[in-house]
């Protein structure tokens, strides 16, 4: 679950854009960002304003910065940058999608044997490149493990890191978490990168049997049985566990550091001829300084021994557990097998460091030693349980005052996700500490967005609690282009406020552009259309004097439009040039009205003259100028007679007449 931060809409360095709140720890917060130089996201680890101006926190806090940005591994999480801005110091590191190792033990108990010796193998190539830099990590547990998608791991959170070289003050006191830690460091003693070997053993220990070795109702209890305990073997609570790979967690577990792998190299080695089944054992000279090779590995060293004596024997995984007590020869990676009863002078000591040490980091303090005066130092409970943070504030001389129950989707519930005073601050001794438990995430409706705009459907998301959270696009053909088309979750469901919507926007339909295909074969045409993802349909068929048979006379829609992917073309096939001409009848002899008729009745345009004839009757066809076959549409002439031509006039008498009398 992601939230809204103290931080979050600020820029760092101009170029670090702080997004959501993604994670809190004792001194620090983590966001997602945005690099808007190279576009990327990013994680951004900022240190809380009340350590700010503390100038031990700010000095180790660079040196974190510092150490990892030296680390390169593909099993750790990659710092990019550091620095300070204005109030607060922060680190860029890579942003990691995945769930840590812890989650997943949880969920699913005990994992595949094999798979936990390939994340055993990766763990140890972290370390070795932080060991090879002289740096321990400190607090190596399943929560700083980060599975990725891809099944490999990164291992992230060198908070309370530190160089074995730092020219940190030695009675400075740094622990990791109490089940995790080894037996010197719950003592408070001087660590080796042995210690680290020690945490992935009892990582390795949880991740195979889904138990911790070690539990009990508070941290001082847990770290006691870390330094006097023996752990119960992990076959004994999954018999799945091969021996193999129990010898080489029981070896990693040893109390003694000397009596572990010598280095987390050696520890991957050994994990490796687990995993590719080869024998374990092996004939090898005995070291003074624990596993120095991969050819001694699986031996371990035994009481004193004079400078350069060597012994070789052979050792097969659980063979010191049926050896004569006190012989001294051999062990396998079992624990304890030769282990001495502790004097009561000396488990008396033990708890007394255990003790010191632990109450120094139960506040997350780094001091000296108690302060004087009434004024003590106010542990940090921010992080821990409820009940861990009550006893906490017990055992540092406080009363625990009003316990405040609050919704806060980043912590998980009964977790304490604020104090007051703060933790580092400075009260009176027997004062109240109050905190602020997280009740989980505060469910909501989440509005509907459908067929809103994007804009539209930001403001509404927002108003309601929630945030955009990725956006994409997809066609549709039932919802408007740039309206939303689905959202997640959906609408009218509950979901934590603060948390993301995941929107889906639409492109409208997938539309395609119509070829031109007139002109084309019916073959070629078809071909051509259905290459553009569309259909083709004949529509019909007509004669064409310009466009050949069987070729595409006109289509719809026409070439150049967009149509939706999948929609039907409809063209009209010529049948070619068609054959209009016919017989023209002989009209010569019918009467004019039946000749106008006959010619007309077969598609000619009929022209009508006359003339007079002494052999055709007035009103019948004398002639027709056209005979034979002709074009529909043609002009065909007809004469009509017009009877005989009238005959003329006697010509008139002239000068005198004989009929005169005289």
């Amino acid at each position: 679950m992601t939230r809204q931060g103290p931080m979050t809409g600020r820029v760092f360095a101009g170029r670090y854009e702080i997004g959501e709140r993604i994670g809190v720890g004792g001194m620090a917060e983590v966001y997602s960002a945005t690099d808007n130089t190279l576009g990327r996201t990013v994680a951004v680890k900022v240190m809380l304003p009340q350590y700010a101006d503390d100038p031990d926190f700010a000095r180790r806090f660079r040196q974190e910065a510092a150490a990892a940005a030296n680390l390169q591994s593909p099993y750790i999480v990659n710092v990019y940058d550091w620095g300070h801005d204005e109030d607060t110091y922060y680190i860029v590191m890579e942003y990691i999608r995945g769930s840590d190792l812890k989650t997943a033990i949880q969920q699913r108990g005990a994992i595949n044997q094999r798979k936990a010796a390939e994340i055993g193998t990766q763990v140890c190539q972290a370390l070795t490149a932080a060991h090879q830099q002289d740096i321990i990590h400190r607090d190596v547990k399943p929560q700083n493990i980060m599975v990725q998608p891809d099944g490999n791991v990164k291992v992230m959170d060198f908070g309370i890191a530190r160089a074995k070289n730092s020219t940190a003050d030695k009675t400075t006191v740094v622990l990791g978490t109490a089940h995790y830690a080894s037996p010197e460091q719950a003592q408070g003693k001087d660590l080796s990168a042995a210690s680290d070997i020690y945490s992935l053993g009892v990582v390795l220990y949880e991740a195979t049997t889904g138990q911790l070795p070690f539990d009990g109702p508070d941290a001082v209890s847990v770290a006691l049985m870390q330094v006097q305990d023996e752990p119960k073997p992990p076959r004994e609570i999954n018999p799945d566990i091969s021996p193999e790979l129990e010898s080489i967690i029981m070896c990693a577990m040893q109390k003694e550091p000397g009596r572990r792998f010598a280095t987390a190299n050696d520890l991957r080695l050994a994990l490796t001829d687990f995993l590719a089944g080869r024998p374990l054992g092996a004939t090898a000279p005995l070291a003074t300084d624990g596993f120095t090779s991969a050819q001694t590995r699986v031996m371990a060293p035994v009481g004193t021994m004079d400078a350069g004596a060597t012994k070789t024997m052979p050792i097969t995984p659980g063979a010191a557990a049926h050896a004569a007590p006190g012989t001294g020869d051999a062990r396998s990676y079992k624990a304890g097998t030769d282990k001495q009863p502790m004097s009561g002078k000396k488990k008396a000591g033990i708890i007394a460091g255990v003790l010191i040490a632990l109450l120094l980091i139960a506040g997350g303090i780094f001091a000296f030693g108690l302060n004087s005066g009434d004024k003590l130092d106010v542990p940090n409970v921010t992080g821990m349980s409820a009940e861990e943070a009550q006893k906490t504030i017990e055992q540092s001389g406080f009363k625990v005052g009003e316990v405040k129950n609050v919704y806060d989707d980043s912590a998980e519930p009964g977790t304490v996700v604020a104090q007051s005073p703060k933790g580092g601050d400075k009260a009176e001794k027997g004062s109240k500490i109050n905190i602020d438990v997280s009740q989980g995430s505060e469910e909501i409706e989440v509005p509907d967005v459908m067929n809103m705009t994007l804009d539209e459907a930001r403001k509404a998301i927002t108003v309601a609690g929630f945030s955009v959270g990725e956006t994409t696009k997809e066609y549709s053909d039932t919802v408007e282009e740039g309206k939303v088309m689905k959202q997640t979750p959906t609408g009218k469901t509950m979901a934590a406020q603060g948390s993301k919507i995941d929107l889906v926007i639409s492109q409208g339909t997938d539309q395609v552009e119509v070829p031109d295909v007139e002109g084309l074969s019916l073959d070629a045409a078809r071909a051509k259309i259905e290459r553009a993802g569309l259909k083709l349909s004949q529509a019909d068929s007509q004669h064409s004097s310009s466009v050949d048979a069987n070729c595409i006379i006109s289509q719809s829609p026409s070439s150049g439009t967009k149509v939706p992917e999948g929609s039907t073309v409809s063209v009209v096939v010529s049948l070619g040039k068609e054959d209009t001409s016919v017989t023209i009848p002989n009209v010569v002899g019918d009467t004019k009205d039946n000749a106008v008729s006959k010619l007309r009745n077969v598609g000619f345009i009929v022209d009508v003259d006359s003339d007079n004839s002494d052999t055709v009757a007035a009103g019948l066809v004398i002639s027709q100028n056209r005979t034979g076959q002709a074009e529909r549409g043609d002009r065909v002439l007809i004469v009509v007679s017009e009877g005989p031509a009238p005959t003329p006039p006697p010509p008139s008498g002239g000068g005198d007449s004989q009929g005169s009398t005289s």
